[in-house]
């Protein structure tokens, strides 16, 4: 029998990520979007530290030391009725793998784009991966408060450099920073005028004009009066209509223009946002589609945190509530050990901030409490059997040669490495017939080994020497048609084995690679594995 608040509490759900490249604004836009939500009453952070303030999704000290989101938070909080699910991903290139992972458990994305750069390098390779689910993608443009590219520019680097189509819901009007004087709402016809507000940490008073008013040409001066009733007609004339089903398939993305640091935009955004985006649907398991509205629960693991909080040595599995109802206690099938397990001390989050949860609906984030059982990727569900699709395992770009500096420390090392590895922050190799002490770290960005040794210094008290390594590439081994030991490779390409035993190969250049492919007939390599196999055969 159904749960009587199944439906009703579904529909009212919307969990979506945000994504950007690096200081586009994604963790002040997050905040906004709380401080809204009445998450939070002052932009800035939940607690002050001294005189300093950080951002209330940037846990980890040294997200707080180097002002970068490294890891994915997720936060709850109702507005205008619905329950929101914001997964706040990491903006820096070198963490792209953990925005990756966070992407499969959005049901969309909001990109996020600042209006003097453009689309960037990092904001093109998420929006593929949005683009490989078919996710909705909404944009918000930022900082127009600071000069920028003109808009239509923008929307033409959209379709050039992104290849989606865009639809304007509201338009800037002057040119961006010291003449910018609002924007105007193509949908509800009015001009919302700009105002800094109280320096971005409160909500903003919200003046508005309707777009026929005879006050706005005096309102805004002539001149931009004119530009606007330019650009209108152009973009009634010319641009592409609004059309929620393109969007919500991914082939036409709404924007939006504002300024997240001084409030500006954010509410009229996160209202259309919440209207137009879709509540949790139906994802396919090797069993089919289930309907999130089964009696079934179901769930997937795409996160695990260790010593989220230090001082408790904690470890989290994030899990995305699929289908059914989420109950605290409930016993579970657990795809990686196929066996029953009961669901002690669920939590939910505003970033580091627990709270217990009692019972939890499709789309919801919860927090389980891992004592080293859960794999990212693993699927959870009452009844038969089912397994959502394993998560990609990204090839490493990055290597060196890892050990503890104090041999006797070996074992606090091992521990630490195999936890961060489980986390998905680092992938561990080994070369075959080399001893034990050999371990290689791959990561997929160079700042990741940074934080692979600041966590095993403060949460494992192991300080580690590191020796970085020439290779850029890691192939999985598919097939092959001899043994690897006889295969032809050039000198500098080294067989070894990742953390699941699986064959690998670890290449200096892509030449390298051309040429084993080449010389080794029968020989198939992968550029990711998954992810869930690997933790089962490593189990």
């Amino acid at each position: 029998m159904q749960h009587p608040e199944l439906h009703n509490e579904t529909v009212r759900r919307r969990t979506f990520a945000i994504i950007s490249h690096p200081d586009a604004g994604k963790t002040t836009l997050t905040e906004k979007l709380l401080l809204y939500g009445g998450a939070i009453r002052q932009a800035g952070s939940v607690k002050a530290r001294k005189a300093a303030r950080h951002a209330t999704s940037d846990w980890m000290e040294i997200e707080k030391q180097r002002g970068i989101s490294v890891t994915s938070s997720a936060m709850q909080f109702d507005f205008d009725g619905y329950r929101i699910n914001i997964l706040d991903t990491p903006g820096h290139q070198d963490f792209s793998e953990d925005t990756y992972r966070t992407l499969v458990a959005a049901d969309s994305a909001v990109m996020l784009i600042d209006c003097a750069k453009g689309v960037e390098e990092q904001t093109i390779k998420l929006f593929k991966v949005c683009r490989m689910r078919s996710i909705p993608i909404f944009t918000f443009v930022n900082k127009l408060d600071r000069a920028g590219k003109d808009p239509f520019e923008l929307m033409e680097e959209l379709e050039q450099v992104l290849g989606i189509r865009s639809c304007p819901v509201n338009w800037p009007i002057g040119q961006h920073g010291d003449d910018f004087k609002g924007v105007y709402h193509r949908d509800t016809r009015v001009v919302e005028m700009y105002t800094g507000g109280n320096h971005g940490q409160t909500q903003v008073d919200v003046e508005t004009i309707a777009i026929d008013d005879p006050r706005l040409p005096s309102a805004i001066g002539q001149t931009y009066y004119d530009k606007l009733m330019e650009d209108i007609e152009l973009l009634d004339v010319a641009g592409d209509p609004f059309d929620l089903e393109m969007i919500l398939n991914g082939k036409l993305t709404p924007m939006f223009f504002g300024s997240a640091s001084n409030n500006f935009g954010v509410e009229p955004f996160l209202k259309r946002f919440l209207s137009y985006t879709k509540f949790p649907t139906a994802r396919v398991s090797d069993q089919g589609e289930i309907a999130p509205d089964s009696d079934k629960f179901t769930g997937f693991i795409f996160k695990i945190q260790a010593n989220m909080n230090p001082a408790h040595r904690d470890r989290l599995a994030f899990m995305r509530v699929c289908s059914g109802v989420f109950e605290k206690g409930m016993t579970v099938w657990h795809s990686s050990s196929g066996e029953k397990i009961k669901l002690a001390q669920p939590q939910q989050f505003m970033a580091q901030e627990h709270e217990s949860v009692e019972t939890a609906y499709p789309g919801d984030i919860i927090g389980l409490f891992d004592p080293g059982i859960f794999r990212l990727g693993d699927t959870l569900c009452t009844g038969s059997p089912v397994r959502y699709s394993g998560i990609p395992l990204f090839a490493p770009e990055f290597f060196s040669r890892v050990s503890p500096l104090d041999s006797m420390k070996r074992k606090q090392f091992l521990k630490g490495v195999t936890q961060l590895s489980q986390e998905g922050a680092i992938q561990t190799f080994k070369r075959p017939n080399i001893g034990r002490e050999e371990m290689i770290a791959g990561v997929v960005g160079i700042l990741q080994m940074d934080v692979l040794e600041y966590r095993l210094k403060t949460e494992y008290g192991v300080d580690i020497v590191r020796e970085t390594l020439p290779y850029r590439y890691v192939r999985w081994i598919a097939e092959t048609p001899k043994p690897i030991d006889r295969l032809r490779l050039t000198s500098t390409t080294v067989p070894a084995v990742d953390r699941a035993g699986r064959d690998v190969l670890l290449f200096e250049n892509e030449w390298s690679i051309r040429l084993a492919l080449e010389n080794n007939e029968g020989l198939v390599l992968n550029e990711t594995a998954d992810r869930a196999a690997a933790d089962a055969i490593e189990q």
